[in-house]
């Protein structure tokens, strides 16, 4: 009997460490073939990557769930750099981003960087490089991120949300996050699929994000979804999503605070982040809000349909006197 035990045992401990093994190669692999490609800001303490590029007004770019800058260096921000200043930043524990403190790091923990953290920490990392007067633009996740800025600072112009969360959803979000956000999940799950999570499982994944579309040739490439399966990633998106809902309870019952200009471009076939739980009842919530409804459009209408996205961003500046 004792022997069986300490077999099981040995087995498990051999498990273990193969699995972590396993994710440390493919995380050092990742950190070699994604290597960071802006600025590495010490903001109190706390590495955050920021990348500028182009003249003009500024504008900061917010990436959604899973994502990174290298969602916008894809191609959107090439578009918009003749005109604007462009500042992007990677969103707490994402791409090259640390966690917003130490007290978000543990393995066995549910803590989680609030939109309203993020926020103060993206501000604080814009302003590092000079960020004056800037318009915010947030693609899903990046939308509330982009909201809680607005509500916690005043020295901003105005706001495009692109498929952004903006509003309290019905029900939980699956599995996924609700296993992973956990903190048991955070320890144990995490650590398996960092490790197996297999190229069919990425461009599955990437695909279910751009439908009903389909996602341009070399977007994989380019955005780098290792980065996001290493361990310390995966464990903070999973818990800043699957933590998010009460904090977008208490947000959006303050949003008539917000005065700028405001617009949201959302696809009515998002199944994400849909059109009906959030940017449609924005107008109703912020004065002045203005909603442009892509038909037939998913989660990736700046990958997708770019000219509404600029059009959007444009109106705003316009409207903040930027342009």
């Amino acid at each position: 009997m004792k022997t069986t035990f300490y077999l099981v045992v040995l087995l498990v401990i051999l498990a273990v460490g193969a699995v972590q093994y396993l994710a440390l190669k493919r995380e050092r692999e990742a950190a070699e073939a994604y290597p960071p490609q802006g600025q590495l800001l010490d903001v109190d303490g706390v590495q955050v990557h920021v990348e500028v590029m182009g003249d003009g007004p500024d504008v900061v770019l917010i990436h959604g769930a899973s994502g990174s800058t290298r969602d916008f260096t894809f191609a959107f921000a090439e578009r918009l750099k003749d005109r604007y200043r462009v500042i992007m930043i990677d969103r707490p524990g994402l791409g090259w981003t640390d966690r917003a403190g130490p007290e978000f790091e543990g393995i066995w923990s549910t803590a989680h960087e609030s939109p309203r953290v993020q926020a103060r920490l993206l501000k604080a990392a814009a302003d590092q490089v000079g960020a004056k007067n800037p318009l915010l633009v947030g693609h899903s996740f990046g939308g509330i991120v982009a909201l809680a800025w607005a509500l916690e600072f005043d020295d901003i112009a105005g706001l495009v949300s692109i498929g952004g969360v903006a509003n309290p959803w019905p029900g939980d979000l699956g599995w996924f996050y609700r296993v992973n956000g956990s903190a048991w999940g955070s320890a144990l799950v995490v650590p398996v699929l960092s490790a197996i999570a297999s190229q069919d499982y990425v461009d599955a994944t990437v695909a279910s994000i751009f439908e009903p579309q389909s996602a341009p040739p070399g977007y994989i490439d380019h955005v780098g979804p290792a980065l996001t399966l290493r361990r310390a990633s995966m464990r903070a998106n999973a818990r800043q999503v699957n933590w998010l809902r009460p904090h977008v309870v208490e947000m959006s019952d303050n949003y008539g605070a917000i005065k700028i200009p405001v617009e949201a471009v959302h696809g009515d076939a998002d199944t994400i982040v849909p059109l009906d739980v959030h940017a449609a009842k924005l107008p109703g919530q912020i004065d002045g809000a203005v909603v442009t409804v892509l038909p037939g459009v998913g989660h990736m209408p700046h990958h997708t349909h770019p000219d509404d996205v600029i059009a959007a961003i444009d109106r705003v500046a316009a409207r903040a006197g930027l342009r």
